[in-house]
């Protein structure tokens, strides 16, 4: 599918590929994993070409990665306690979601902040800011930073490579792996922990039965 929008991208208009940087940068939160870093790379290439703004392509993949961000914010402020606190997943009592709240709450700023960089977790991050009510303004700010700081580096990228523009594709590729792998290998951990907490607890119960 990649291929076919690089494809695409390289023969239409520039104002399809302001549309398809806003929209992909946009999607790509609502429904992860989705190239809109590589289309924004890309999209970087073709500005050496003399297709297209720096500027405006580096606001439209900003603004279409806030607005996806605080779409799933909102979600998660509407819908997140109702899915979280049913008690249907596993490990995960109604306690450690109110402290996974209140973690959110005094940390989840500096998380918001780092998100853009944190391939593969941001539909996440989003919505947990949504769970903890963080302050809506302060968070589509930082969270507009976050995406301005990211994508202006893509662009450069794609801009100073050039044709070479699958090189940078690649890194991201490996980077993103990289971090998804960390960031899974932490919650299985932490998983891990919470079933031993539990299992623990069960066996004291028992004990003083």
């Amino acid at each position: 599918m990649l291929e076919d929008i690089i494809a695409t991208l390289s023969t239409v208009d520039v104002f399809w590929i302001y549309a398809a940087v806003f929209g992909i940068a946009y999607i790509e939160n609502l429904f992860p994993p989705f190239p809109s870093d590589i289309i924004v790379v890309f999209a970087g290439s073709l500005i050496a070409l003399g297709k297209g703004s720096a500027i405006i392509t580096v606001v439209l993949a900003t603004g279409g990665s806030t607005l996806g961000f605080m779409s799933m914010y909102w979600l998660g402020n509407q819908f997140g306690d109702r899915i979280l606190e049913t008690g249907r997943i596993p490990f995960i009592s109604r306690e450690t979601v109110r402290r996974v709240q209140a973690w959110f709450a005094r940390y989840g700023y500096w998380v918001v902040i780092g998100n853009r960089f944190l391939a593969g977790t941001r539909a996440v991050i989003s919505f947990c800011t949504g769970i903890a009510e963080m302050n809506m303004t302060v968070t589509t700010l930082l969270s507009a930073g976050s995406a301005l700081l990211w994508n202006s580096i893509l662009v450069y990228l794609g801009y100073v490579v050039g044709d070479n523009w699958r090189v940078i594709g690649e890194y991201l590729a490996t980077y993103s792996k990289i971090v998804t792998a960390l960031i899974t290998a932490a919650i299985l951990f932490w998983l891990g922990f919470r079933w031993w907490q539990m299992q623990r607890e069960k066996k004291r119960k028992r004990s003083q039965a």
